[in-house]
């Protein structure tokens, strides 16, 4: 089994942390990793995109070309429809649907909205409200990640929630409660529907 992913956001959003939390999952299971990543944190609003290649079988490169990606997990829209180019046909796109206007000249909202809607296969969840409605404005990234939980596949939703307590366990553990809470909180709004 192999699953090419695509992590996409702005800075500070905490795309890097999706990427740790996969990735060490990946390794304690015994999955074969590859991850690049590009982002501007030099400035914190930059773009923010994390390739991550997972395997059973050997790994040769981190990189993922146009076509071939199998999910797109991303904090913001307009960050989303910029990768479309790299998804597969059946690929699934995961998204918040809550813009983070970090340019003068950003998109149309409703625009952004019905791009996504054209996609066949589209996850779209308003994750900042999500996350401080259940008083955890900080863990939006991890609704997401719980969101796309079920489209990793070759990763269970438990082995995830694992690396979500191995991950915050030096924060303490009312940290690690609030982020398995925002994962189940992201599982259940998509697997409820």
């Amino acid at each position: 089994m192999k699953k090419d992913i695509i992590l996409a956001g702005v800075g500070g959003q905490g795309i890097l942390t999706i990427a740790t939390i996969i990735g060490e999952a990946a390794a304690a299971a015994g999955v074969n990793l590859k991850q690049a990543e590009v982002h501007g944190m030099s400035q914190r609003g930059g773009d923010v995109q994390s390739t991550l290649r997972l395997s059973t079988e050997a790994i040769y490169s981190d990189l993922i070309r146009e076509g071939a990606a199998d999910l797109i997990i991303s904090m913001e829209p307009m960050e989303a429809l910029r990768y479309i180019p790299y998804l597969k046909e059946e690929g699934w796109i995961v998204t918040s649907s809550q813009p983070f206007k970090n340019i003068p000249n950003y998109p149309d909202e409703e625009q952004l909205m019905a791009e996504l809607a054209k996609m066949p296969h589209t996850v779209v969840l308003p994750i900042e409200d999500v996350a401080r409605q259940n008083n955890m404005p900080k863990s939006a990234n991890v609704v997401l990640l719980g969101m796309a939980a079920r489209y990793i596949e070759i990763l269970s939703a438990e082995q995830l929630r694992e690396s979500i307590k191995r991950v915050f366990a030096a924060k303490g553990e009312a940290i690690v409660e609030m982020n398995l809470c925002a994962f189940d909180l992201g599982w259940n709004a998509v697997n409820e529907q």
